[in-house]
């Protein structure tokens, strides 16, 4: 599965975050270590998403691509 990232550079390093994943955040040193931490990221955060939903009635809605922003 892909998703989209924004990443901004600073004097720190490089900040992560997944826009369509609230509270999806990390950072690295280097571009691809940001893409590395980003990665683990979204992999944690959907295990949590898969924990809280394990008992609910989970559907899926298609949107047309057109309304995608």
């Amino acid at each position: 599965m892909k998703y989209q990232v924004i990443l901004e550079h600073s004097e720190e390093g490089v900040a992560a975050s997944v826009p369509c994943l609230p509270g999806c955040h990390s950072q690295g040193s280097t571009e691809q270590e940001a893409l590395r931490n980003i990665a683990e990221a979204i992999a944690d955060y959907l295990a949590v998403v898969k924990e809280l939903t394990k008992d609910k009635i989970v559907k899926e809605v298609e949107v047309p691509e057109e309304h995608v922003a």
